[in-house]
């Protein structure tokens, strides 16, 4: 049984972890190319934690210019066994108000100028994401959000556009009608990455605003998610705290550590040479 190493991806408006022990910055060397930033590593309540900031510090990065493949990579060759995404998004649901956190269990992807996969030239692999997120690891995260005081939705469709411009009011509309529950920029393709690399994904997304669907109120403005962010940051924090608090002892297998050994097409004898060594870190001897 392998122990917990928590790996935390933060979003806006949250750009570090409070109370780490022996915290230290160390830069990835990763295949994929520069990671968003540095890892903070560091342990909280006793387990190994790996934080990121998904836009770098100082907020530099577009949702379109994040280096997913890169992120997830550094946070797998950091030893995580577990990821935990927090990110902020709007809602498509009256009953979503501003504030409220949503732990997704599913996503419908929009994006169209990312890099989404490890796998291709030279090397095919086709995972599942018919439950995108991990179950246990998703609902530790609802039990500690609702632990640290927040309003908690268990459940909701994440749609992910490309961005970085927000919604006009007829893709807002047509969303909802597919059901969707908040919408972002970030979430894909990075939980798409994390099954590649076998690493049990929950999502934390927090609604700092309703899209723009609602009619007679003006669209989404960047001032208004700051403030709900800043209002709300410390409630993210807290859940995130409490999560790894929380944690089991010791951490059970899950199915999804080794979901690439069925999803590998490419027998070894037809495989790049070029990609067998640019995956190195993620193929283990497969």
């Amino acid at each position: 049984m392998k122990p917990w190493v928590v790996g935390i991806i933060g979003g806006s408006g949250l750009y570090g972890i409070e109370g780490l022990e022996s915290p230290e910055r160390r830069d990835i060397q990763c295949a994929s190319g520069p990671a968003s930033d540095a890892l903070l590593f560091g342990r909280l309540a006793g387990v190994e934690v790996r934080f990121l900031p998904r836009h770098g510090r100082g907020h530099r990065l577009g949702p379109t210019e994040i280096n997913a493949r890169a992120n997830i990579e550094a946070l797998k060759r950091a030893g995580c066994s577990d990821i935990v995404s927090v990110s902020a998004v709007g809602s498509l649901r009256e009953d979503l108000p501003p504030g409220t956190f949503v732990v997704v269990d599913q996503y419908i992807d929009r994006t169209i100028a990312r890099a989404k996969s490890y796998f291709g030239e030279g090397l095919v692999a086709h995972v599942s994401m018919a439950d995108p997120v991990c179950p246990r690891l998703s609902a530790m995260v609802g039990e500690a959000v609702r632990a640290a005081g927040a309003t908690v939705a268990q459940g909701g469709t994440y749609l992910a556009m490309e961005g970085p411009q927000f919604s006009t009011r007829a893709e807002s509309e047509l969303y909802r009608s597919w059901g969707c529950s908040v919408i972002g920029m970030t979430g894909m393709p990075e939980a798409k990455l994390a099954r590649e690399a076998e690493l049990p994904y929950a999502s934390l997304a927090m609604v700092t605003d309703y899209d723009a669907w609602r009619a007679g109120e003006a669209g989404v403005q960047v001032a208004d998610i700051l403030s709900v962010m800043r209002d709300n940051a410390h409630l993210a924090r807290e859940s995130i705290r409490r999560l790894i608090a929380r944690l089991p002892e010791g951490r059970e297998p899950s199915p999804i550590d080794s979901c690439l050994d069925q999803a590998i097409v490419t027998p070894p004898t037809a495989r790049d040479p070029a990609a067998v060594e640019r995956l190195g870190w993620l193929l283990e001897g497969r």
